[in-house]
């Protein structure tokens, strides 16, 4: 058989098989149109937040505080008791997919496969606690000198104002 033949033929075939499965090849025709076609919406990248283990040690962030503020002359041995607003948390990648008109949307967190069925969360920022307040308890805590230092060191370490920051005179 020469090439021309081979090319007739299969011609002749995709002829009969249009005639004979018209309505089938209609379908996966459509079908395969509207694989190509956009979604609307589309996805997007969000953040979520998620409570996380850490390294912050607020037990630690107080000692060496009071190590430090220790120092501060006239002061005396200081003890800091710090409170934070919440917990240090990671803000975790998602994917959101928008559907419809009716605004429907589904969220998805973004997980990365390692091999061996391993899989870990994609992390894009990792938030540190806020402090709220703090107490800082000296037996210099009387004198107003000490306690403008005390504050304002206080103050530039932890970003709290005065206002969030009580100094109180100890034994």
């Amino acid at each position: 058989m020469k090439a021309n033949e081979v090319l007739d033929r299969l011609v002749q075939l995709g002829k009969a098989s249009w005639q004979r499965y018209r309505l089938v090849w209609l379908v996966i025709l459509a079908g395969l149109v509207l694989l190509m076609l956009p979604l609307g919406g589309g996805e997007e990248e969000v953040l979520a937040e998620s409570p996380v283990q850490s390294d912050f040690d607020l037990a630690g962030t107080e000692a060496r505080l009071a190590e430090a503020l220790s120092k501060i002359k006239g002061a005396g041995e200081v003890t800091v008791v710090l409170t934070v607003a919440n917990g240090p948390r990671q803000v975790l990648a998602q994917d959101v997919e928008e559907k419809g008109e009716g605004g429907e949307e589904r969220r998805e967190t973004v997980v990365l496969s390692k091999g061996s069925g391993s899989q870990e969360t994609v992390t894009v920022q990792e938030v540190y606690p806020r402090y709220q307040g703090a107490l800082l308890v000296c037996p210099g805590g009387d004198d107003p000198t000490v306690r403008l230092q005390l504050s304002q060191a206080m103050s530039a370490l932890t970003g709290l104002g005065a206002d969030k920051i009580s100094i109180s005179k100890g034994k």
